[in-house]
């Protein structure tokens, strides 16, 4: 318990004080280190965050089938009719099939030429059914969304996006005015509230902007746009046939996605020769980001790791030269009568001193980490807006989330590297010949 000692810690502080610039030298390397395991433990923490809420917002109940242009060898050629993608026979056929479904949402949606008065605007249309809006975790501003009676009919009833309501009545309400597309009149009966951009996720799913959609009973675009498409740009023009641009499944328990994700892709495998389709499972791959943010956890430590390595390198070195500094001390300390344990816990003292101030520091400086994250950002992005536009949404808008285990595994880690870093200095000096210390000049 001699350790503990109050009057060994004083003359352990007292040593320091002695060389600040060296000591403070040395407490910035493991300032560095600690603030780096706080750091990047709170930068992977908030990326892996986002990933997962993106991912959630899919629902980890859903299970995802949509429509893909194969590579084929007329690819290029634009004057081919490309036929594929999922059909109202694949839904049938799945509905049918799979009893662990409760619920299944079409929807089929093109770009098109929104018109209303002298406004004229280039829209996201979308044929859905009355359960989009739960499914994709929309709100209503006001009026109604879809219902199954404006299915059942085809009825020239549409809903607006937020931002695409105040563009045509900026002052006045949108409800009950009429929108031409595609030289067809539909009422609006709806008006969402405003929606975020839901980012892409990898190579699964790309990027939702909902700020210009217009969602229209999927009856009514088949009777009114049909399943032929074609669209002319500058030097190109398609001609696309797409019965359904995608399909949600919502599983009635979460413990079956996995397995009704298995058997919806053999049935698809087995209704089509060519791999015109995908599935998405955002359960797998909410599993997948977990997996990831513990490898990405782990990376993040072992490159704080090499931090730490090289400041207790540091100690080591400062306490190396402070023993050789300070010979002719040891060996009046040992001609007076203290023993080999006593200038261990001498060195040993002024190590963890060292270590744990640059802990202590390096945390607070670790807790600053959300706060300089931010502030970095916004000025980034008032400095380089395009550079930033073009990084992915994790980490564009990434908010670092210190983790609570870091704070008290850093501080362990400090002192573990001062003991570490100190003991063989402190054994060094403990094994002086009192008689030679004593010579020393």
């Amino acid at each position: 318990m001699q350790l503990f000692r109050l009057s060994i810690w004083k003359l352990g502080i007292k040593s320091l004080t002695l060389h600040p610039m060296r000591s403070a030298l040395t407490v910035l390397g493991i300032f560095i280190g600690i603030a780096s395991v706080v750091w990047l433990l709170a930068i992977g923490e908030g990326i892996s965050k986002k990933v997962q809420e993106q991912i959630e917002e899919l629902g980890t109940n859903n299970i995802i089938v949509r429509s893909v242009k194969p590579v084929s060898e007329n690819a290029s050629d634009s004057s081919s009719m490309a036929i594929y993608g999922v059909t109202r026979d694949d839904y049938d056929a799945l509905w049918q099939t799979i009893n662990t479904v409760d619920q299944a949402l079409r929807i089929r949606d093109a770009s098109r030429e929104l018109y209303y008065g002298e406004y004229d605007r280039n829209v996201h249309f979308i044929g859905c059914t009355p359960e989009y809006d739960q499914v994709m975790k929309l709100e209503l501003h006001e009026g109604r969304f879809l219902e199954h009676r404006d299915v059942d009919t085809s009825d020239n009833v549409c809903v607006l996006s937020y931002e695409l309501a105040k563009t045509l009545r900026p002052l006045d309400s949108a409800l009950g005015i009429i929108v031409q597309i595609r030289s067809t009149p539909y009422r609006v009966v709806g008006v969402m509230k405003r929606r975020g951009i839901m980012a892409s996720i990898g190579s699964s799913l790309e990027s939702q902007d909902f700020s210009d959609d217009v969602y229209a009973p999927i009856t009514t675009f088949w009777r009114r746009i049909g399943d032929w498409t074609m669209e002319v740009g500058p030097g190109t023009r398609t001609n696309e046939v797409v019965e359904l641009s995608q399909i949600t499944f919502r599983v009635k328990r979460m413990e079956d996605v996995l397995k009704t994700s298995k058997a919806i892709e053999s049935v698809m495998k087995r209704r089509h020769e060519e791999e015109d389709f995908a599935i998405v499972t955002p359960l797998e791959l909410l599993e997948q980001a977990r997996t990831t943010r513990l490898m990405f956890m782990a990376f993040m430590g072992l490159i704080a790791a090499i931090s730490l390595v090289v400041g207790g390198i540091g100690i080591m070195n400062i306490m190396l030269a402070t023993v050789t500094e300070r010979t002719r001390e040891i060996g009046i300390r040992r001609a007076l009568g203290a023993n080999r344990a006593a200038i261990i816990r001498q060195f040993l003292v002024e190590t963890v001193v060292l270590s744990t101030v640059g802990g202590v520091t390096g945390i607070l400086g670790g807790l600053a980490c959300p706060w300089v994250v931010v502030q970095l950002r916004e000025a980034l992005v008032h400095w380089f807006p395009s550079t930033i536009d073009q990084l992915p949404a994790a980490v564009r808008d990434i908010t670092p989330i210190i983790v609570p285990l870091s704070i008290p595994l850093a501080f362990m880690i400090a002192v573990g590297v001062g003991l570490l870093f100190g003991i063989y200095p402190a054994m060094r000096a403990a094994r002086l010949d009192p008689i030679e210390a004593l010579r020393h000049e």
